[in-house]
C-alpha cells in the first residue's frame, strides 16, 4: 500500500535512545534563506523529540548570523540546517563564519536538503560537519544528533553569551559552575498563562521594543519535557525576530517537568553575573494551580486572552491570585470589553493592559509597566 503524503519517510517508535550520552541533547533546526516551507523540518522535530532530544526550531527566513546566534545562545550540540533555495554555496560557508564570529568556532553543522553532489565537498572544505541528501532516513538524522553530543567542557572562547549558555546547560545537567561570576538582576519579571494567550509572541514584541530603545533583555522560556521520551520541541524563540534584536537579546529555551524551577534561582543570578540587568521568564503553558513562579520574580504578569473563561472562573483561586499585572492579549477579539469588565472586578487596584501583540499595540507601555525606566 502507498504511503500517505502526510506520512514522514521512515516513521520511528516513539523510545528515548539518549539513555546513554553525558546531556539531554539539544539540537537547533533552522531554514536559512528564501526557504518557505517547513513541513518537512517539523516531520524530523517530532521524530527527534520523539527520540529523547530537545529540538529548538528557529523557525523560516534564518539569516546565518541569526542561526549563529541561536547556536550559541541555546548552547546546541549541532546546528541542523535545512536548504532548498539554491544558496547553499554562499548561506552555509557564512554560517560557518558567524559561529566563529560569536565565539562557536566549534560548532557542529550539518546541512541536508536539495544540494548536487558536485557541491558537497566544498562545503565539507567550509566546515561543515555531514551534508545529507533527500531521502535520507528519519534515524539517521537521529544518529547524527547522538554522535554530536559530547561532554560539556570549557570553550575556547572570551565571547560572554557562549560562556553564559555554557555555565546553564553544565548547571542543568548537574556539572560545576562553582567559578562562575553570580549577580541578582535589577529587574526580573514572571510571564505566565494559559496555552495559547500568546506569551511567546509579547516576548518577541517587548524585546523589539526595548531593543529600539537600546535596552537589552535576556529571556529563559520553559516548555514541557515528554513523560514518555524526555524529549522537548522548544519553539518559543522563533517569534523573535534575531534578524533585527541581534545581540540586545538573549534567549535561552529549557525543558522542564510540571513547574520544576529547581535551576531557576541559580539560573538568574549567572545571567545577573553575566551583565544581563533585565530577565523575563516565560512560563510553559499554565494553568490555574501553576502559581510557583511568583517565588522567583520580582514582578509576575499573567497573560489572559477573551473566552478563557466566564465570571466563576475569573473567582476560583489560583493563577489569577499571583498577578502583579494583568496583560489583555489579543484585545482585538470579539469579547474583550467582557474580559475587561471582569477583571476590573477582581483586579483590586492591579493594573490591567491591553494588547495585541502581534500588531505592536500596547507594547510600550506594558515595557514601561514592567520596566519602569526603559
Amino acid at each position: 500500500m502507498a504511503k500517505a503524503t502526510t506520512e514522514p519517510t521512515s516513521a520511528l517508535e516513539k523510545v528515548d535512545r539518549c539513555g546513554e550520552l553525558p546531556h539531554r541533547p539539544r539540537v537547533l533546526l533552522g531554514k536559512m534563506g528564501l526557504d518557505g516551507h517547513d513541513r518537512g523540518v517539523k516531520l524530523i522535530a517530532r521524530a527527534m523529540r520523539d527520540s529523547g532530544i530537545h529540538v529548538i526550531y528557529s523557525g523560516l527566513w534564518q539569516t546565518p548570523r541569526s542561526l549563529a546566534i541561536a547556536a550559541r545562545d541555546e548552547d546546541v550540540d549541532c546546528i541542523a540546517a535545512s536548504m532548498m533555495s539554491n544558496s547553499h554555496n554562499v548561506l552555509v560557508p557564512r554560517l560557518v563564519d558567524e559561529c566563529r564570529r560569536v565565539g562557536r568556532s566549534d560548532m557542529i553543522i550539518n546541512v541536508g536538503g536539495i544540494i548536487p553532489q558536485e557541491d558537497v565537498q566544498g562545503m565539507l572544505d567550509s566546515g561543515v560537519n555531514s551534508v545529507f541528501h533527500t531521502g535520507t532516513s528519519m534515524q539517521e538524522v537521529v544518529d547524527s544528533v547522538l554522535k554530536a553530543t559530547r561532554d560539556y567542557g570549557s570553550l575556547e572562547t572570551d565571547d560572554a553569551s557562549a560562556l553564559l549558555s555554557r555555565n546553564i546547560s553544565k548547571l542543568v545537567s548537574g556539572g560545576d559552575v562553582s567559578s562562575a561570576p553570580r549577580r541578582r538582576p535589577e529587574r526580573i519579571i514572571g510571564l505566565t498563562g494559559s496555552p495559547g494567550a500568546g506569551k511567546s509572541t509579547l516576548v518577541a514584541a517587548m524585546a523589539n521594543e526595548m531593543h529600539r530603545g537600546g535596552e537589552k533583555v535576556a529571556v529563559i522560556a520553559f516548555d514541557p519535557m515528554s513523560p514518555i521520551t524526555s524529549g522537548a520541541l522548544l519553539g518559543d524563540r522563533l517569534r523573535v525576530d534575531f534578524n533585527t534584536v541581534d545581540d540586545s537579546c538573549f534567549y535561552r529555551s529549557l525543558a522542564i517537568v510540571g513547574e520544576d524551577y529547581v535551576h531557576l534561582p541559580d539560573i538568574i543570578e549567572l545571567l545577573g553575573g553575566a551583565g544581563w540587568d533585565r530577565v523575563i521568564i516565560e512560563t510553559v503553558g499554565a494553568g490555574q494551580s501553576d502559581v510557583a513562579i511568583r517565588d522567583h520574580v520580582d514582578m509576575t504578569a499573567v497573560v489572559v486572552v477573551p473566552g478563557m473563561g466566564d465570571s466563576v472562573q475569573m473567582d476560583k483561586a489560583g493563577i489569577l491570585e499571583i498577578a502583579d499585572v494583568f496583560v489583555l492579549n489579543k484585545a482585538d477579539h470579539a469579547g474583550e470589553g467582557k474580559l475587561a469588565r471582569e477583571l476590573l472586578d477582581i483586579c483590586n487596584g492591579r493594573p490591567i493592559l491591553e494588547t495585541v501583540a502581534t500588531k505592536g499595540r500596547g507594547i510600550e507601555e506594558l515595557v514601561q509597566t514592567l520596566f519602569p525606566g526603559s
